[in-house]
C-alpha cells in the first residue's frame, strides 16, 4: 500500500513538474515579447525626436543602448513612415515631408500596419 502510493505522489509529482516547466517557458516568451515591444516603443519616441533628411527615401539608424534598428521610410506622396522594430516587434509612426523634412502625426502611433501594402512596412 506504501509504495502504491509513493508510485502515484511520484507520478503527480513528475506530472506537475512538467506542467510547470511548460508555463515557466510561456512565462519567457511573453517576458521576451513584452522586453522587445517596449524597445520598440523607445525606440520609435527616440527616432521621432531625431531630425530626419527627407530627400533619402530610406533612412536606417540603430541606437547603441536599445537593441533594434529604426528606419524612416518616405514615399511619393510626401508621406513618411517610421518603423521600430527589436526582436519580432515592429511599430510605427506616420507622418509626411514638408519642406524636405519629416514631420510626425501627433497621434500617428500604431502598433499594426498603417500602409495598404504590408511590404511597406517592413524594415528595409
Amino acid at each position: 500500500m506504501v509504495l502504491l502510493l509513493l508510485a502515484l505522489g511520484s507520478l503527480t509529482l513528475q506530472g506537475l513538474s512538467r506542467q510547470h516547466q511548460a508555463q515557466l517557458s510561456l512565462v519567457g516568451l511573453e517576458v521576451k515579447a513584452l522586453r522587445d515591444g517596449a524597445n520598440a516603443d523607445s525606440l520609435l519616441e527616440w527616432g521621432r525626436m531625431q531630425s530626419w533628411d527627407g530627400l533619402a527615401p530610406e533612412q536606417c539608424r540603430q541606437v547603441a543602448a536599445l537593441p533594434g534598428r529604426l528606419c524612416l521610410r518616405l514615399f511619393s506622396d510626401d508621406a513618411a513612415l517610421l518603423i521600430a522594430g527589436s526582436g519580432e516587434q515592429l511599430r510605427w509612426w506616420s507622418g509626411s515631408v514638408q519642406n524636405g523634412r519629416a514631420h510626425f502625426d501627433a497621434h500617428g502611433w500604431s502598433d499594426f500596419c498603417p500602409r495598404r501594402e504590408e511590404a511597406q512596412c517592413q524594415l528595409p
